[in-house]
């Protein structure tokens, strides 16, 4: 069984309330709803705008941030960089599989080989100016969920994906691995190289992997939804188009997105959050949605509306 650590304390270092109260990964304690940093790469006119809106979210709570080196083709990192101070003892985690390609007809191409792999670790712990990146997941192309056809060059074997991994992480420049974008069938086929969390497109809306998180929970493995409020490409519903949301929400007198958000927390205990907004205001209404108690009768409401979402391409 791969632990994620026991929760020991309802504050930060720093003595910030942990949005969501405390959670685990990679055996430390954090807070269980952290910050996604994707969509930071939208800020690339404004630098000072985005580290402030890392520095706010740490000094609301936030001890641990998802990244990756391809989101901007490297500014996010840089951003993460600025913004994070090492007495911040903030949790990193990116993820491989993809690497920019800024004149392509997309800025993203996967990057799946082995090489590939240990080029985008290198390339990432030199604009973070680290030694190490704490937890790494795999990005697959395994899952229904993901867009385009895979180039055949692409297709590559977990096995040998797994063991760039642990060679990266025997050799210290990655502390843990784990998994995004997989089947359970990988997942199962890759414990063995310790699987400290999994990643996957996950809402209220779009429960398709529900037996994935469930063995998850079993496993005392982190389950890290993208896509928690759903909606990110057309065709995929929105949970904040739910009426057992919107009436939720007018219940409670929060927001359908704390609501969304909310339920995931209610609806698993290994559910770790990581949204992302470059909004000031939407930062705090997201980490105050782990404050949201959800009652019996409405989480009864919520839990009775329906998977009906599509497949949808990677993030």
């Amino acid at each position: 069984m791969t632990s994620a650590g026991t929760p020991t304390s309802d504050a930060t270092p720093a003595g910030a309330p942990r949005p969501g109260g405390a959670g685990s990964l990679a055996g430390r304690t954090v807070s269980r709803v952290g910050y996604g940093s994707m969509q930071l790469a939208r800020l690339q006119s404004d630098r000072s705008a985005a580290v402030a809106l890392v520095r706010q979210a740490i000094d609301l709570g936030v001890d641990h941030v998802d990244t990756a080196q391809f989101y901007g083709s490297g500014f996010v990192n840089e951003v993460i960089r600025e913004a994070i101070r090492p007495q911040d003892d903030v949790l990193i985690v990116s993820k491989l599989g993809a690497t920019s390609d800024p004149d392509g007809p997309v800025p993203v191409r996967l990057a799946q080989r082995p090489e590939e792999l240990r080029a985008e670790i290198e390339a990432e712990l030199t604009t973070l100016q680290l030694e190490q990146i704490p937890v790494v997941n795999l990005r697959r192309v395994d899952g229904a969920h993901m867009g385009p056809p895979v180039p055949d060059d692409q297709v590559v074997d977990l096995d040998d994906q797994l063991a760039e991994m642990i060679a990266l992480r025997n050799e210290g420049k990655i502390g843990a691995i784990g998994l995004s974008s997989v089947t359970l069938d990988v997942l199962r086929r890759a414990l063995p190289a310790g699987i400290v969390c999994v990643q996957n497109p996950y809402s209220l809306a779009s429960r398709e992997d529900e037996d994935m998180l469930e063995f998850c929970a079993q496993e005392q493995i982190p389950w890290v939804p993208y896509f928690p409020l759903g909606g990110a490409f057309p065709g995929r519903p929105k949970v904040t188009d739910e009426p057992a949301v919107l009436a939720a929400a007018e219940k409670l007198g929060c927001s359908p997105v704390q609501i969304g958000l909310a339920w995931l927390l209610h609806h698993a205990p290994n559910v770790l959050l990581i949204p992302g907004t470059t909004n000031a205001g939407h930062l705090e209404a997201n980490l105050a949605a782990g404050a949201v108690t959800l009652d019996k009768e409405t989480l009864a409401e919520l839990d009775a509306v329906p998977t009906r979402s599509p497949a949808a391409p990677q993030h």
